[in-house]
C-alpha cells in the first residue's frame, strides 16, 4: 500500500496550492483536473498536453487507485449493492439505485448512489447492521470518492444523485466528508449539484453545527426514528448524549437562512414507534422544523429482534401524519432481496471470513 495521496482526493484548492508551491500556474491545475474528471485517465502519462517535468512531479507526489470490487448483488428492482475492499482490507458497502421513472412520468436518467462514510459505525443504532461489528475507522476522502468511481464502472453510467446513507455517521467524519463534497460538487470535479446530494445523520449535534456553517445547499436527512426521548433512547444510543432538546435546536440552526426543508427519516418498527401516539409526537416535531417525513417500514436484519409492522398499521401511521398536513412519503426499501440495508453484506462477509455464520 503506497503512502502517496490519491490525485482523486485533491480538491481544486489543494491541488492549486501544491502546484503553485512548485512553480506552476492555475492553468496547469485546471488541466490536471480536466484529465482526471472529464477525460477520466488513470495514469499521469496519459495527460499528453502536460510537460514531462510536471507529469513526473505529479507521479512523485500522487497516485491513482480505485477500490477493488469484491461482490456485486443485483436485485429484482434493479438496485445493485456492491462490496469494495480498501487497501487495508476493510470492506465497504455501497448501493446503486436507478430511478426508472421521473416525476413527470417519463424515463428517468437519475442514478442514485448510497455512499458509506466509515468502515462500520460507532453509533450502534439498534435496528442497523452497520454497528454490529463496531467502528473500525473513518473513510478517507479518496475512499469516499472511490465508491462513486466504482459505481460508475458497474452501472456504466454517471452517478448524478448521492445520498450519504450507507455505513457510518457522515458528520463524525466531517473533514474528509467536506473535501469529498467539494470534489463532488465542483465544476472541475464530478460536477453534481449540491441539491442532488443528501447527508443523513443519526443526530450527531457537533457535526450538525459544522454543517450549519457549510456554505453549499446540501440536503439534510435526520434518522429520527423516535419522536420522544423515551422511544429514541431504546433504538438510538446517540440520543442519550444528544437528546431531542439539543437535536431540534441544532436542526433549527441548520435551517436558518436556507430555503430547504430537512427530511425526518422514520423507520417504522412494530410495537416500538408505530402507535397513533407516536405519530402525534412526530407531527409536533415536523411542524416545529417545517420538515418533510419519510416513513420506512423496517427492513429485517438477521440477528436483531425488531419486526416490521403490518401494511395496514404502516398506512394508518402515514395517514395520521398526512392528515396533519405534513409532507409525508412511505418509502419501501429497495433491494430487500439482496439485503440492501446498511451493513448487511459486510456483516455476512466478515462472519464468513472469521469462520462464523450469520445469525
Amino acid at each position: 500500500m503506497s503512502s502517496l495521496p490519491l490525485i482523486t482526493a485533491q480538491t481544486e484548492e489543494k491541488l492549486l496550492a501544491f502546484l503553485t508551491e512548485h512553480g506552476h500556474t492555475k492553468f496547469r491545475a485546471q488541466q490536471v483536473l480536466d484529465w482526471v474528471w472529464r477525460k477520466r485517465v488513470t495514469t499521469f502519462d496519459a495527460m499528453i498536453n502536460l510537460p514531462p517535468a510536471l507529469k513526473n512531479l505529479l507521479a512523485e507526489h500522487f497516485r491513482f487507485h480505485t477500490p477493488e470490487i469484491v461482490e456485486i448483488h443485483g436485485s429484482a428492482d434493479t438496485t445493485r449493492k456492491f462490496l469494495t475492499k480498501m487497501e487495508d482490507g476493510s470492506l465497504v458497502e455501497s448501493v446503486i439505485i436507478p430511478a426508472a421513472v421521473a416525476e413527470n412520468g417519463e424515463k428517468s436518467e437519475r442514478v442514485t448512489l448510497c455512499v458509506s462514510s466509515q468502515v462500520g459505525c460507532a453509533f450502534g443504532c439498534k435496528f442497523c447492521a452497520s454497528g454490529l461489528l463496531g467502528l473500525k475507522r473513518h473513510l478517507t476522502t479518496g475512499e469516499i470518492i472511490g465508491q462513486i468511481l466504482s459505481a460508475e464502472t458497474i452501472a456504466e453510467k454517471r452517478v448524478n444523485n448521492i445520498v450519504f446513507m450507507g455505513m457510518g455517521e457522515p458528520l463524525s467524519n466531517f473533514d474528509n466528508l467536506a473535501d469529498a463534497l467539494e470534489i463532488i460538487t465542483s465544476h472541475r470535479g464530478l460536477e453534481i449539484g449540491a441539491r442532488h446530494i443528501t447527508i443523513s445523520t443519526s443526530g450527531f449535534v457537533p457535526g450538525l453545527k459544522k454543517l450549519a456553517a457549510y456554505p453549499r445547499q446540501i440536503r439534510l436527512a435526520v434518522s429520527l426514528h423516535g419522536a420522544t426521548d423515551e422511544v429514541r433512547d431504546q433504538i438510538m444510543p446517540v440520543n442519550k448524549k444528544w437528546p431531542l432538546s439539543q437535536l431540534i435546536p441544532a436542526l433549527e440552526e441548520w435551517s436558518r437562512g436556507r430555503n430547504q426543508m430537512p427530511t425526518l427519516e422514520y423507520i417504522l418498527i412494530r410495537d416500538i414507534n408505530d402507535s397513533p401516539k407516536d405519530a402525534s409526537h412526530l407531527v409536533r416535531i415536523a411542524k416545529r422544523l417545517h420538515a418533510k417525513v419519510n416513513l420506512i417500514p423496517y427492513n429485517t436484519v438477521e440477528g436483531l429482534p425488531w419486526k416490521r409492522p403490518s401494511e395496514e398499521r404502516c398506512r394508518s401511521f402515514r395517514d395520521a401524519v398526512h392528515k396533519a398536513r405534513i409532507p409525508v412519503t412511505m418509502r419501501y426499501e429497495k433491494g430487500h432481496d439482496i439485503n440492501a440495508a446498511c451493513g448487511q453484506l459486510r456483516l455476512r462477509k466478515e462472519q464468513e471470513k472469521n469462520g462464523s455464520t450469520p445469525r
